[in-house]
């Protein structure tokens, strides 16, 4: 049972030992899951990490230790232009901190693949719990609202670790307010929030501040890639760190963002977490995307289900 002075989701994973915490949504992704990295260390656990990739990692020279997943290393090279490789630069990152630990890095592939890759690294690695973390909150829309944001990488990242074997798996979003600017009703994020959490599938939310060692870290880490990734710095991570450092409104943080206008908030630094089963089972369309290798075919298969729909459920401003 949980009780007012634990979090459930930490509540979850005091059992776990081996965690596999991966960024879902390509990207920068894994760097939002920074915090959470440091906190279950520092509760004992062994973590490796993970990322679906936006680097064509067939074009670097990182060791392929199964179809579509690589090993990242420090000294690693992407051979394309530009030279867009953000889990190399975690990787650098750690080391200057003295931390040794794994990371993988997933091709830009679908389901069935990715769920193969998934559970070679659960195999390899003895996992027993998968934790993805999102930057942004469009991982929560089901598939009949009218705006679902960037949902490609996601669901593909979330239909598979759903279908891998393992104890336990667990979803977690931040980022509240970023994904307005990709179409993303955040009063129909509250809504689904409030129908998982019926289905007992919300485990409640935790907030990083700058006060915290672990705010800290994850604003060095984004200080560290943007410092070696000019003009491809990560939008949603420094959208998070301009809202830990008490920035608000239309503050933009790096050059990319400049000409836009922004919503940075307080509400940005919460983790919202759930129960990942429970949430795929509220997913629409999974059943259509399901067995796709691509993600040409799952962005077929999506836009056959919103083809068919009857109707959307319209976007809605919260309120307040």
């Amino acid at each position: 049972m949980y009780t007012l002075d634990k979090i459930p989701f930490f509540q979850e994973v005091e059992e776990s030992n081996n965690v596999l915490l991966a960024g879902m949504g390509g990207g920068f992704d894994i760097y939002a899951a920074l915090p959470l990295y440091f906190s279950l260390i520092k509760q004992g656990k062994k973590v490796t990490i993970a990322n679906y990739s936006f680097t064509r990692l067939n074009d670097t020279n990182s060791e392929s230790v199964f179809p579509f997943c690589y090993k990242i290393r420090s000294g690693d090279q992407v051979y394309t232009i530009p030279a867009y490789f953000p889990e190399k630069y975690l990787k650098l990152w750690f080391q200057s901190q003295g931390v040794l630990v794994d990371i993988y890095a997933f091709e830009r592939i679908a389901v069935q693949p990715l769920k193969d890759a998934y559970q070679f690294l659960v195999d390899k690695h003895e996992i027993d719990t998968l934790v993805l973390v999102d930057g942004g909150t469009d991982c929560l829309m089901f598939g009949d609202e009218e705006g679902l944001g960037t949902p490609q990488e996601d669901i593909c990242s979330m239909a598979a670790a759903f279908q891998t074997n393992v104890d336990k798996k667990l979803l977690v979003s931040v980022g509240f307010g970023v994904d307005h600017f990709h179409g993303v009703s955040h009063y129909r994020f509250l809504e689904n929030l409030a129908e998982l959490d019926q289905e007992k599938a919300y485990l409640g939310s935790f907030q990083v501040l700058n006060t915290m060692p672990e705010g800290q870290k994850y604003k060095e880490a984004i200080d560290f890639v943007d410092s070696k990734m000019k003009g491809m710095e990560s939008i949603v991570s420094n959208s998070i760190i301009s809202a830990l450092e008490g920035n608000y409104g239309n503050y933009h943080r790096t050059n990319r963002t400049k000409g836009s206008e922004l919503w940075i908030n307080p509400l940005m630094t919460i983790y919202w977490c759930f129960e990942l089963e429970k949430v795929m089972k509220k997913n629409k369309y999974y059943d259509n995307i399901k067995n796709t290798n691509t993600v040409v075919e799952f962005t077929a298969k999506l836009s056959e289900y919103r083809a068919n729909l009857d109707d959307y459920r319209e976007k809605r401003q919260i309120p307040i």
